[in-house]
């Protein structure tokens, strides 16, 4: 009989010189590794329950505690390594599907951290931007190509819808349901004070959150959760979700043990049932059901909203998103196949989609080619992780960034994958109301704050080095970028010079 012993990931450490046994350690986790033991008045560890949250080691008093990778393995195999062997004993025992959270974590070339910035020095010289001003705002939607005039020969305002904000990022799609109450509360207030948007993803839009209207991205999804005419006019946008960096070609699913009180009203289905969103949209087969659904979304929103179509980045995402221009749609959106989520086949997350950058940089060089730049802006995300892949997408060819991951690990997420089973120590990825109630809306929102402040001033500093002063001098104009340890092909689709020439 096949014996399929599975040993800890990781071993929790303890020092008991300097443990107090105070207990906090097992208070505070909600995976119950640690158990205290009156016989002996000592606190005893269950390595197999811990998923590294560090959660105990954060808020141990006496930094008794630490967390370290197991050192138990197998015989040495490149091709059979012991996470691929675990994994089949995983999947012999349950008969199951392997789900994974969070982003792609293999090592796959990261394109940002091979693309450098250039620098001015004399002949075009730098900015200072304490000096001197510089402009981050910026507009999204498509922009018109003629300039139309009236009677008197003034300039007519013939602008479609825009999205207006004070940088390029807005905090990507998070549904109410997979991230808590109090994450919600967090991204919305944030944008609001930093003149950003946040997206609602797609599980509708809590009451509560009605008054960060002018801050909102409203997204409708496959599955139409929540989907109503007055969900629909209550933020400055609407997002067609069409697909996902982290699981291309796969629909949603949030269980049903998620789907109680506020979520289930919000949704509008059902306490306890599974809120499945199916692959396909099934009334879009096609670019003109596409259309179709893009201009049903104007129709009831009286053409004042603009409309995104959020794709993943697949191979042939330069020819989709030449088709969503062409569909009527205001702004695509393209995630990356490093994007994150809160669950997704292990096997998706790890093997399909490419890279943002790749992506990026082939359907900014399509739609220019085709000379229909200028009829949709362009948001991407997967793994935005600094203000650097800001300003390095934005050199590539993007109008905005989005962020997600970046902005979860700001509320305190430790980036530990376990945001499937619901129990997220730090408030974010749960429904538990013991657990949310350790995400301070009023500390989470101000981080985020400071996050993108600090990221707005370090664009600012890499633009002034650049001698440019708008961030719309700076889209698209790839001689600002050079590679390095990258091969032709590679350069020739980023369409950037290697470093050096």
């Amino acid at each position: 009989m096949a014996i399929n012993f599975l040993h800890p990931y990781y071993e929790v450490l303890r020092n008991y010189d300097k443990c107090i046994t105070c207990r906090a350690c097992e208070r505070q986790c909600i995976n119950e590794v640690h158990t205290y033991l009156p016989d002996s008045s000592r606190m005893v560890c269950d390595d197999g329950k811990c998923v590294n949250c560090h959660r105990c080691v954060s808020l141990c008093p006496t930094r008794a505690l630490k967390i370290v990778r197991s050192g138990n393995t197998y015989k040495e195999n490149v091709n059979w390594s012991g996470r691929i062997i675990d994994e089949v004993y995983r999947q012999a025992s349950s008969g199951g599907v392997l789900l994974s959270s969070m982003g792609n974590p293999e090592n796959y070339p990261i394109y940002f951290d091979k693309i450098l910035l250039n620098a001015s020095q004399v002949t075009n010289p730098s900015i200072d931007p304490l000096r001197e001003p510089m402009e981050t705002k910026i507009s999204l939607g498509a922009k018109p190509t003629d300039i139309e005039r009236d009677e008197n020969d003034c300039v007519k305002n013939n602008l479609p819808p825009q999205i207006n904000l004070s940088m390029p990022v807005m905090f990507s799609a998070m549904s109410y349901g997979s991230i808590s109450y109090n994450a919600h509360e967090s991204l919305a207030r944030a944008a609001e004070e930093l003149g950003v948007l946040y997206n609602t993803g797609e599980g509708g839009l809590h009451e509560d959150f009605y008054r960060y209207g002018k801050n909102t991205i409203v997204q409708v999804a496959s599955g139409r959760f929540g989907v109503h005419a007055q969900y629909l006019n209550s933020g400055v946008a609407i997002e067609i979700k069409m697909g996902q960096g982290a699981k291309p070609g796969i629909g949603g699913h949030l269980p049903g043990a998620k789907i109680i009180g506020d979520i289930s009203r919000t949704r509008m289905i059902p306490e306890g049932s599974d809120a499945i969103s199916p692959a396909p949209h099934h009334d879009i087969y096609s670019i003109e059901d596409l259309r179709q659904l893009v201009y049903s979304l104007k129709e009831v929103t009286d053409y004042k909203k603009p409309v995104i179509v959020k794709i993943a980045a697949v191979h042939n995402v330069a020819a989709i998103a030449s088709g969503i221009a062409r569909s009527g749609a205001d702004i695509i959106s393209i995630d990356g196949f490093r994007g994150g989520t809160g669950a997704a086949p292990t096997r998706i997350r790890d093997n399909v989609g490419i890279p943002i950058e790749l992506a990026l940089a082939s359907v900014d060089a399509r739609l220019r080619n085709e000379n229909i730049r200028d009829n949709i802006a362009v948001v991407v995300g997967g793994s935005i992780r600094s203000s650097a892949d800001v300003v390095k997408a934005i050199a590539l060819g993007a109008d905005c960034t989005y962020i997600a991951t970046s902005a979860l690990l700001a509320l305190g997420c430790h980036l530990c994958r376990s945001c499937h089973t619901g129990k997220c120590n730090w408030g974010i990825a749960t429904q538990v109301p013991e657990l949310v109630k350790r995400l301070n809306p009023d500390i989470g929102y101000k981080r985020l704050v400071n996050l993108l402040t600090a990221w707005q001033h370090e664009i600012k500093e890499m633009m002034g080095g650049m001698g440019i002063n708008s961030i719309e001098s700076l889209k698209g104009n790839r001689l600002m970028l050079r590679g390095v340890g990258l091969n032709e092909k590679e350069l020739e689709i980023l369409g950037i010079k290697h470093a050096g020439e």
